[in-house]
């Protein structure tokens, strides 16, 4: 029961360890413990300025990304539209130049074909005539000396014009 209700001399005693305790903590132990927390303070305000400065840069830096996200976009969708008109050029000159080709072949055919054409009907027009030459040389040939040979000739040439 004495811790609970104390003497007068262990009160001092008591108070007498404690005030030594504290001169012995002032003088030695207080200023290196100051000191100290100080100095961690000072760390921790630079590490939470560099925190903060490493998120400003951060902050610019994905803005900065965003930025040049967004100008590669746009570069790239002109890109495009530049292909995407030229090919559409290109083809619309080769379609020109195609049917200017079919064109021309049309022509060069027709052309073959008049050619053929005329060929043809001089082809015709010889084995007409030679046919021609050929039927007179055989009426020439037949013997046209008595009248009535000839009468029957002319008849007969007749009767013919009449049925075709």
């Amino acid at each position: 029961m004495d811790l609970i209700s104390p003497d007068l001399g262990l009160i001092i005693w008591q108070f007498i360890g404690f005030a030594i305790l504290f001169i012995l903590l002032a003088k030695y132990a207080w200023k290196p413990i100051l000191s100290a927390l100080e100095e961690r303070e000072g760390t921790i305000e630079a590490s939470l300025s560099e925190a903060e400065k490493a998120r400003m840069e951060m902050s610019n830096l994905v803005a900065e990304n965003e930025k040049l996200l967004q100008e590669a976009r746009v570069e790239r969708d002109e890109i495009l539209k530049s292909a995407h008109d030229y090919a559409s050029k290109i083809m619309e000159e080769a379609k020109g130049e195609a049917s200017k080709a079919g064109a021309k072949m049309i022509e060069e055919a027709k052309a073959v074909i008049e050619t053929e054409k005329q060929a043809a009907l001089a082809d015709v027009r010889i084995q007409v005539a030679e046919l021609s030459l050929q039927i007179a040389e055989k009426l020439l040939r037949q013997n046209l000396s008595d009248d009535a040979s000839q009468k029957e000739l002319v008849e007969k040439f007749v009767k013919e014009i009449k049925l075709n």
